[in-house]
């Protein structure tokens, strides 16, 4: 008698596959150029597989993004929110940027590449990595512990310290995980807070 469990177990192992490939894809050949059969080809599975996890691919894409976007905000917050110096706080928060980037590369990489694509119909919501840091940089300011200036001027020269060099080692420049460059990462984002 069939196992009545296996089409259940073949679906699920086919969302991770679908996901990978299309990652794949969109970081290697870009998100405009990669089509579902493609991405179905490169997962090993049929285009009605992919249709039965998405409906297409823009939401394939917006759901890959968003997991990590969520998951990048949530770490920031709780490095930066915890107790200790503002060193040890930025410390932590580029040693969870970092961690998450090694965690999974190509996750990490497509990110980056579609912040472009996505960052536009996110902006302002409250739970956003780039809202909380806002926030939290506008507190450290009120409190005297950073000098005043525009938070949101601060937050993005902050986050260009760390960006840029994550756009660096997807174009091969810069070698190895990024958390063997905590240290000067965590130095040039306080250098900015700091404004020295």
């Amino acid at each position: 008698m069939p196992d009545s469990t296996l089409p259940n177990k073949r679906r699920r192992s086919a969302k991770p596959r679908i996901e990978r490939a299309a990652l794949k894809l969109f970081v290697h050949d870009g998100f405009d150029a990669a089509t579902t059969r493609e991405i179905a080809n490169e997962a090993g599975v049929s285009e009605g597989a992919l249709y039965r996890h998405y409906k297409g691919k823009d939401e394939l894409a917006l759901s890959l993004f968003m997991t990590i976007h969520n998951r990048l905000g949530v770490m920031l917050r709780d490095a930066l929110a915890s107790e200790g110096t503002i060193e040890q706080r930025i410390y932590r928060a580029v040693e969870a940027y970092c961690q998450l980037a090694d965690e999974d590369w190509l996750l990490f990489s497509f990110h980056l590449v579609s912040l472009n694509r996505y960052l536009p119909n996110d902006t302002r919501r409250d739970d956003d990595p780039v809202s909380i840091l806002e926030k939290i940089v506008a507190a450290m300011m009120e409190a005297g512990d950073v000098p005043k200036s525009d938070p949101a001027v601060v937050v993005s020269m902050c986050l260009g310290v760390v960006m840029q060099t994550g756009l660096s080692k997807i174009y091969n420049r810069i070698s190895g995980p990024m958390s063997d460059h905590v240290d000067i990462l965590s130095k040039g984002v306080l250098a900015v807070l700091m404004q020295k």
